[in-house]
């Protein structure tokens, strides 16, 4: 209740000591007060606004919307087979899944092609990289949204109005199929070597991709660029295209195995979780370059025209609770508000000790350079490596 009905409750009270005329005014004023406290209050409900927490009323409106559509979500992904199982077990609502080795672009364009459409190939929401961010909101793609663990997750991950967050992190390595591949490459500069004729792939299409970009940006910081200067990296990819050793195929666990690209860069949660999967058929080396590496954040945001909004922001809660942040950490992520649960003590204590470790650089971007980074990598991939991955 306001401070300003609250008064206007305490002066009905003594109405009657009023002139009718101005007792007349005075009701109609306080009947209007209520009207509007009702009204703001379904507002409220409707959007999933009064409960931030995921009380009750957001269970419900998000139960009553009855599905989820998630995009790009492979389920080895940081364990978001977990995730998704779980959601669906906890409040029964069903989730639809597309695409699920779309890229971060990819998602992108779901949300730009379907704002009319309220079926199923309209995503409710993404999870992309740490460089889309400021894209979301010059779009007006996005709408905000803060969970109720907020104030935990740190202010340098998320967007201060709530229209994006960071969601976990990982670690750019390589993943070999020892069994296809016998000397391991341990550096960028193994990856030039005529051992590797037609083994080596990215993880994504360098043109759409956040995880491809950041693999040809972690090339250019050791190959003799900088932060500011992305250039060598793709002089490096062309020169491993040149040399017969690149495969314009994107990567995944089923291609590796196989031995069509038996060695590639992808985020060390990936490796780690294929390594898993797996379970020696074939054997699965995940090596981090010894001269040094590249860390990678990704977001997570709320379509601004979400068919299932109430769905999207329950699934949000559920994320970033401690219960979603441990299922990332289970799947290697390193999870955004993981310093706060280690404080708190509610981490996984065994999922957080099997986290892998390297001592070795790794490099740590702001958003704006990687935006330059991405904006170079994606417009003149084709022009400088020639190679259209698909």
């Amino acid at each position: 209740m306001t401070r300003s009905l609250a008064l206007e409750i305490l002066r009905a009270k003594f109405l009657f000591f009023i002139p009718s005329k101005e007792k007349e005014m005075r009701i109609n004023k306080l009947f209007l007060a209520l009207s509007l406290l009702v009204v703001a209050s379904m507002l409220l409900t409707a959007c999933g606004g009064s409960t931030a927490s995921g009380g009750g009323d957001l269970v419900s409106a998000a139960k009553a919307e009855g599905e989820l559509t998630v995009i790009a979500l492979p389920h080895d992904w940081c364990n978001y087979g977990e995730a998704i199982t779980g959601f669906n077990a906890k409040y029964g609502i069903k989730v639809n899944e597309l695409n699920p080795d779309a890229g971060s672009g990819d998602e992108i364009e779901a949300i730009k092609a379907n704002k009319d459409n309220k079926g199923p190939q309209a995503p409710d929401v993404i999870d992309v990289g740490y460089g889309f961010g400021p894209q979301l909101i010059e779009e007006k793609l996005v709408q905000p949204y803060k969970v109720s663990t907020w104030d935990s997750i740190p202010a340098d991950s998320k967007d201060a109005d709530g229209y994006w967050y960071g969601d976990y992190y990982g670690v750019m390595a390589f993943e070999v199929n020892k069994d296809v591949v016998s000397a391991v490459p341990q550096d960028w500069a193994d990856l030039l070597k005529p051992d590797y004729k037609g083994q080596v792939a990215l993880a994504g299409d360098p043109r759409a991709s956040a995880q491809a970009q950041m693999t040809v940006y972690a090339a250019a910081l050791y190959n003799g660029g900088s932060l500011d200067n992305v250039q060598p990296g793709l002089d490096f990819f062309k020169k491993v295209n040149d040399a017969g050793n690149f495969v314009p195929v994107i990567a995944k666990q089923a291609t590796v195995a196989k031995g069509e690209t038996p060695v590639i860069m992808r985020w060390d949660y990936g490796a780690l979780a294929d390594k898993d999967a797996l379970a020696g058929n074939p054997n699965i080396e995940v090596v981090y370059p010894a001269s040094g590496t590249i860390a990678g954040i990704y977001i997570q945001a709320i379509s601004a025209y979400a068919p299932h909004p109430n769905a999207a922001k329950l699934w949000m809660e559920y994320l970033y609770s401690d219960e979603g942040q441990n299922i990332w950490l289970k799947g290697y992520c390193h999870p955004i508000r993981y310093k706060d649960m280690v404080e708190k003590g509610t981490v996984n204590q065994e999922a957080a000790g099997k986290l892998p470790k390297f001592d070795g650089a790794v490099a740590f971007p702001s958003i704006d350079q990687i935006n330059a980074a991405k904006k170079v990598i994606a417009d003149n991939w084709m022009t400088a490596v020639g190679a259209d991955v698909k």
